[in-house]
């Protein structure tokens, strides 16, 4: 009884590993895909950046200089200042996770693509098969590399983005922390 039990778990578990290769497959050429766009999304910055436009700390002086501008409430307006700040905080990492979720899964993927088709080796070698054995280390290895590939170059940008990301806080902070000494002392000229 407990042979059969562990035999048609074994069974059950190769199923679920055959069914999820496709999307492992799937997920790995999307990373691929993925990783070119960001590249370039990088490159783009990264050209921005050295003709001095930073399009962050932009955004956040333009939101800043229209919370001045429009609010009514001046009694709170470094509450709605402090608010901003953080939102753009927010909005920063948000923007550093979408390379730091390569970093990540990329080596997971590339382990899952790797396990699932040596699984299915094993089994074609179990009955002689060995053309199709061949073709599923070939697809193993193949998938390791990839998703290992996509997470060393996400690495390498993801370090270089954390550091963009630092200077443009410690600029927006600096910002608000300007602004807010200037309503202090209740200048009423106030533009950024």
């Amino acid at each position: 009884m407990e042979i059969k039990l562990t035999a048609l778990l074994e069974s059950f578990l190769f199923v679920v590993s055959s069914v999820l290769f496709l999307p492992v497959l799937l997920s790995l050429t999307f990373l691929v895909f993925y990783m070119f766009f960001y590249l370039g999304v990088f490159l783009r910055e990264y050209i921005e950046r050295k003709s001095g436009h930073k399009a962050f700390v932009e955004a956040f002086k333009e939101e800043l200089n229209r919370i001045i501008t429009e609010t009514k409430d001046r009694q709170n307006i470094d509450l709605e200042i402090e608010y901003i700040y953080q939102k753009w905080e927010v909005i920063l990492i948000k923007s550093f996770d979408r390379i730091r979720f390569v970093v990540r899964v990329g080596p997971a993927l590339g382990l899952m693509g790797t396990l699932i088709p040596m699984g299915i080796a094993l089994s074609a070698l179990a009955q002689g098969d060995l053309p199709r054995m061949a073709g599923s280390m070939v697809t193993a290895f193949t998938t390791v590399v990839v998703g290992l590939a996509c997470s060393v170059v996400a690495f390498l940008l993801s370090m270089t983005k954390e550091r963009w990301i630092r200077a443009d806080l410690a600029e927006m902070e600096y910002l608000t922390e300007i602004t807010l000494r200037k309503l202090k002392n209740k200048n009423n000229d106030i533009n950024i």
